[in-house]
């Protein structure tokens, strides 16, 4: 027989468990999720640094690992890349602006990054080898998926594409490199006196191609690259006039192959306004047109030069140009989110830019205080990026797979 006491015991815990589930509801934060307190702009407000005028709320969690963002009208629509796992990656949707429950739209893809508006309310999705396009409002969308690019690498250290779409329709799609500096398999320093085996493969690594979508996929291998020497272009922009602004993840651990160079410190990661046709130094330099410590006699003064350089090892992966009077103090600003683990990265950044579209002055911090802090926030890595119209923006966060959305501070 259970005796009285106990079952106040059991009364209270029971009790204690459905006020925490309610809490939870509320926005109190289990391990690896936000604490919310407040409301910013009809979401809970987290407890992130947002710039004056500013907050941060909380859309949703529990969204997998995730990746690109883009919204469709009122739907938003994100990549889980169901981490870095074959045939585990979805799209999410989530209608009402994100109020709505999470629905899955595709499921068992092969780690989905990049996201990107396709012509008649379509969807662009890379994922490891190629581009599909599909119908994300079709009865069934599955049935909808076409292959539009083909032949894209899905090896080494960076296989995932992230693309970005011109007014003219024309997708750049970012294709990473297999390696770090282009070392052997066993780790060792590359041959110098030998191109980098991966920049001249039949599709070339550490590149972005530029090409137009059409009824038939195209094979990557016959594009020719639209700018290379690029180890790992995860950010892209298009400005309004056609330029493509790429934000790319430089090298690391260059303190191995030269001890007096520092790894915290070096190299930057560079931003550049792409030339077509430009070769940007990776894997032979870095920063600004230094030759890297494996190719020392390497004829730098001959590439491109860097637009602008961020901080090291920030690891850029989403940027946007942010337009209209929505965010106080954003207007004609780029946006850029800083994926990086170390002490300079995750957080997001803005610029501003002449009036050539060239990015000039310093980053500044716009929302940052994503260091772990126990009962408030965890450690998070904002990825995609995504202005809505009513002017707010969309964060996605995959370390604790969530979606925030950056507002007006009412």
């Amino acid at each position: 027989m259970i005796k009285t006491g106990m079952l106040r015991r059991l009364g209270i815990a029971a009790g204690l468990l459905l006020a925490l589930a309610a809490s939870a509801s509320r926005g109190a934060a289990p391990a690896g999720q936000y604490a919310t307190a407040g409301d910013c702009d009809g979401f809970p407000r987290t407890d992130l640094k947002a710039a004056p005028g500013l907050c941060v709320g909380l859309v949703a969690t529990r969204l997998g690992f995730a990746r690109g963002v883009v919204a469709l009208g009122t739907d938003v629509y994100l990549a889980d890349m169901g981490g870095w796992h074959k045939k585990r990656g979805r799209i999410l949707r989530l209608p009402q602006a994100g109020r709505g429950k999470p629905q899955v739209v595709l499921s068992g893809l092969d780690e989905p990054n990049g996201l990107a508006p396709g012509p008649g309310g379509s969807l662009y999705v890379g994922v490891l080898g190629k581009v599909i396009r599909f119908d994300p409002k079709a009865a069934d969308p599955a049935g909808t998926v076409r292959d539009v690019v083909i032949g894209l690498p899905d090896t080494g250290r960076h296989p995932l594409a992230a693309l970005a779409v011109a007014a003219d329709g024309a997708l750049f799609i970012n294709v990473g490199s297999a390696t770090d500096h282009c070392e052997k398999a066993d780790g060792t320093a590359p041959d110098a006196a030998q191109p980098c085996p991966e920049t001249v493969a039949a599709t070339p690594r550490g590149t972005i191609l530029r090409l137009v979508p059409g009824d038939t996929a195209v094979d990557a291998a016959t594009v020719k690259p639209y700018a290379s020497g690029l180890r790992n272009s995860m950010a892209l922009a298009v400005l309004p006039g056609g330029q493509l602004l790429a934000a790319s993840n430089a090298r690391d651990y260059i303190n191995r192959a030269d001890p007096a160079l520092s790894d915290e410190d070096l190299p930057h990661e560079p931003l550049n306004r792409i030339e077509q046709g430009a070769d940007y130094g990776w894997p032979y330099c870095y920063d600004d047109r230094l030759p890297g410590p494996e190719y020392p006699k390497a004829d730098c003064a001959a590439k491109h030069p860097p637009t602008l350089l961020l901080p090291p090892h920030a690891a850029p992966l989403g940027m946007l140009l942010y337009r209209g009077k929505g965010l106080p103090g954003l207007d004609g600003r780029l946006l850029i989110a800083y994926h990086g683990y170390r002490a300079r990265g995750h957080r997001i950044v803005s610029l501003a830019l002449d009036g050539q579209g060239k990015p000039q002055g310093q980053p500044e911090d716009v929302v940052a205080g994503w260091d772990y802090a126990e009962g408030v926030h965890p450690q998070g890595s904002p990825v995609s990026l995504w202005q809505m119209d009513d002017g707010s923006v969309l964060i996605s966060e995959d370390h604790n797979g969530s979606l925030l959305r950056l507002a007006k501070a009412h």
